[in-house]
């Protein structure tokens, strides 16, 4: 079975130096996305306004296959809301 690896890059990077066993990459970017919401759920007070990061999921020769990005942006909505 393949070994995918799902890295973090958030200003400190979070390699994945154990990989998991999956039959397939579509498991691996299911696998990717629900990895991607704990992060969003367990992070939402760490996590600011203006900041990039994204989660990459590689193979064992450390191909990327596909990543999901991220970035918190701030509308102007928001700023009318600070101001007033």
């Amino acid at each position: 079975m393949p070994r995918y690896f799902f890295n973090v890059h958030d200003g400190r990077s979070k390699l994945d130096t154990e990989g998991t066993e999956l039959p397939d990459w579509q498991t691996a970017r299911r696998e990717a996305v629900r990895l991607a919401s704990g992060i969003l759920r367990d992070e939402a007070d760490r996590l600011s306004f203006g900041e990039e990061w994204r989660l990459e999921v590689t193979d064992s020769r450390g191909l990327i296959l596909f990543q999901l990005d991220f970035c918190f942006t701030e509308a102007a909505a928001v700023r009318s809301y600070a101001s007033g």
